[in-house]
């Protein structure tokens, strides 16, 4: 039997995880798998009820588990805490440290479909097949951080640090990836301005001599998010750094239709954990207007990278392509002639074609 720990968190992740669940207890059942969910308090959630954002009970129940599936943390309840004490610093980043989790996986994966759901023209996104893989637990989001007072105001400081094993680790993971699907890579830094970005590449370069079948760019992360507009379609997989990763992934999102179609996979230690890319989109809680794709999708990476069962997220994905393509679309990629779902609606839907599929 599996273990599952289960985060619902905030918002729309008390929505979107039990999506994720159903699928699951699908695919259990065609694969012969068993699963055991013990839902932990993450977040806001979890500061009204114990007055921590991230519960050691929860910690240990993450590392106790097989993988952990989280929904989304934060909202304008608990916007007025200080920031060090807000769900999403003193939650997500802490569980990701404490549980060793140093690489990010955001595949950004246009389903055809909504090919016309993505705010950029469908000749420029057509096709659009890539993967973000961003370093988790380094730079300026755990550098040191501290303001002083100095004449006419305050000086604040956010240190970016890197050391050449946190690079020469994700880089490896990113060569790797490349070299099972189409054998490129592009790592993206900032080298002509961050002596952080120039170790980063002198890294990447010396590291390119392992794997001379897979073909390496370097590219500046502003020409990166113009590139990803102008041309998505010339990108493979994708290699960065902690901030730079944060803001790709998010504007990569749109090439897939909405953030609501963006999983996520955060791996490197002994316990994987997944989620959707989105946040907790507090204005439509509560509504059954989420999109829990990203979430089933991100449920189906747990599947290939947790338990090796690469063929069940490609019989997901297969039947959310259905799902789509007859036509049922949640708010966020809903589009004229296509019939708007509910949340529980998408996911019994999912359910349905996945059921269909054979193994």
């Amino acid at each position: 039997m599996a273990k599952i720990a289960v985060l619902p968190g905030d918002g729309i992740g008390k929505e979107i995880v039990p999506e994720a669940q159903k699928v699951l207890d699908v695919v259990s059942k065609k694969y012969g798998l068993e699963f055991e969910y013990q839902e932990g308090l993450i977040g806001g959630a979890a500061i009204d009820a114990t007055g921590e954002a991230l519960p050691e009970a929860t910690v240990e129940l993450c590392r106790e588990s097989d993988a952990v599936i989280l929904g989304a943390v934060g909202g304008p309840k608990w916007d007025t805490l200080p920031v060090a004490q807000r769900p999403e610093a003193a939650a997500l980043l802490p569980l990701r440290k404490k549980l060793g989790l140093y690489a990010n996986i955001r595949p950004a994966f246009l389903f055809p479909a909504l090919v016309n759901a993505s705010s950029l023209k469908s000749e420029v996104v057509k096709g659009t097949d890539l993967v973000v893989i961003r370093e988790l637990t380094g730079g300026i989001y755990f550098g040191e951080k501290k303001r002083e007072d100095i004449p006419g105001g305050q000086k604040a400081l956010d240190a970016l640090v890197y050391t050449t094993d946190e690079i020469k680790r994700i880089l490896r993971l990113g060569f790797e990836t490349a070299r099972q699907r189409r054998g490129k890579l592009t790592s993206v830094d900032k080298a002509n301005v961050l002596e952080s970005s120039r170790l980063w590449r002198e890294t990447a370069i010396e590291m390119a001599k392992e794997y001379q079948d897979v073909e390496v760019e370097h590219m500046y992360v502003d020409n990166c998010a113009m590139q990803l507009i102008r041309w998505p379609g010339q990108f493979d997989v994708i290699v960065t750094e902690n901030m730079f990763g944060d803001i790709l992934t998010d504007e990569a999102s749109m090439l897939t239709g909405s953030i609501g179609m963006l999983a996520s996979a955060s791996i490197g230690g002994e316990v994987a954990l997944y989620e959707p890319a989105h946040g907790s989109a507090p204005d439509i809680a509560g509504q059954g207007k989420a999109n829990p794709l990203a979430t089933i999708l991100s449920a189906g990476m747990m599947l290939q990278y947790s338990f090796n069962l690469p063929e069940a997220l490609e019989q997901i994905k297969a039947a959310i392509s259905r799902v789509l393509e007859a036509g049922y679309r949640t708010p966020d990629i809903m589009e004229e002639g296509c019939q708007l779902v509910d949340t529980g609606t998408m996911g019994d839907l999912v359910c349905r074609y996945l059921s269909e599929e054979k193994v």
